[in-house]
């Protein structure tokens, strides 16, 4: 590991050489992502803030590690993979963070999603100590993650593109370059303000179907062959019983929190503000995950909408 490590300084970036990667952040996301590094050849050196986090990667050989810091020490190419604006901030410029041991000409790639204002921020602090920085958030959920499918979508330098493709193809089966720092991010924020409208209307329409006493899969069916199909009808779908190996099978457990939804919602609610850009349904979607939040959903998939929209029914009929 030593004598990979030492060639790892004196190895070009560009080279599709094993060296040792860095990944910060073994979440939902980050873990399965790392896992993909290590099958494919890469020595992964890690670390989370949740030290249980890191022992299933440990098992698998990964290096773990007490900080950021430390994994800039040893390796040029760092993935990170957070919660939120915030995380990403305290990472790569805190006391512990990246920042403070990075090596001249380290690629540092972060896959969270957050303001694309943030992302310009790190690309410039990231540039003064010599490094270069790329957004490249994901879309495809924790399913995508396992098997390597994801959909990463990329702002940065150009020249860099190649060098974080050959590490991000690993792990994802599409790789887009979507322009400069933090268009990445709005690439990702305009697909989830869409995904969640499309996943409330989906659940309302199933409820009322059901209501007006359609089969819940017949319903399904009927939708996914005709003009109103979506992601959310055809292969995420709502309603507990019409899919397997999806959420709503599983009392929505796993997939994409809640939370998580309310937060991208906010950072579309936060960009259309700044940009001037009427966005009616996104906000009313933000309303509706906020209140979720707030009614015990936090936890669960998003596509929990639909038991959501269901209980202020029973409520009502109470």
């Amino acid at each position: 590991r030593a004598a990979l490590a030492f060639h790892s300084k004196f190895s070009s970036r560009s080279m599709a050489s094993k060296t040792q990667v860095g990944f910060i952040g073994l979440g939902n996301m980050g873990k399965p992502m790392a896992k993909n590094l290590l099958k494919h050849g890469y020595p992964v050196i890690a670390t989370d803030v949740f030290p249980e986090s890191c022992k299933e990667l440990q098992e698998l050989g990964a290096q773990i590690v007490d900080n950021p810091a430390e994994v800039a020490d040893q390796a040029d190419r760092v993935v990170t993979m957070l919660p939120s604006s915030p995380n990403v901030i305290e990472v790569y410029t805190g006391p512990n963070g990246i920042l403070k041991k990075v090596k001249k000409g380290s690629l540092l790639i972060d896959s969270s999603t957050i303001d694309p204002a943030v992302s310009k921020e790190m690309a410039v602090a990231a540039e003064k100590m010599g490094a270069v920085f790329m957004d490249a958030p994901v879309s495809g959920g924790v399913g995508a993650a396992s098997s390597g499918k994801l959909t990463f979508m990329v702002g940065g330098v150009e020249e860099e593109f190649t060098a974080a493709q050959e590490l991000l193809t690993c792990m994802g089966a599409n790789v887009v370059y979507c322009g400069a720092v933090g268009t990445g991010q709005a690439a990702k924020i305009c697909n989830n303000m869409l995904l969640a409208i499309g996943m409330i209307g989906t659940s309302e329409t199933m409820n009322l179907g059901i209501r007006l006493g359609l089969d819940p899969k017949l319903l399904a069916k009927i939708l996914n062959m005709s003009s109103g199909r979506c992601w959310s009808s055809d292969t995420y779908n709502p309603v507990p019983g019409v899919m397997e190996g999806v959420p709503s099978g599983n009392n929505y457990q796993g997939g994409f929190g809640t939370q998580l939804m309310a937060k991208d919602l906010g950072l579309a609610q936060t960009t259309a503000t700044n940009t001037k850009t009427p966005v009616p349904l996104g906000s009313l979607a933000h309303q509706i995950y906020r209140m979720m939040c707030a009614r015990g959903y936090s936890g669960k998939d998003f596509s929990s909408v639909f038991q959501f929209l269901r209980e202020d029914e029973e409520n009502e009929g109470q």
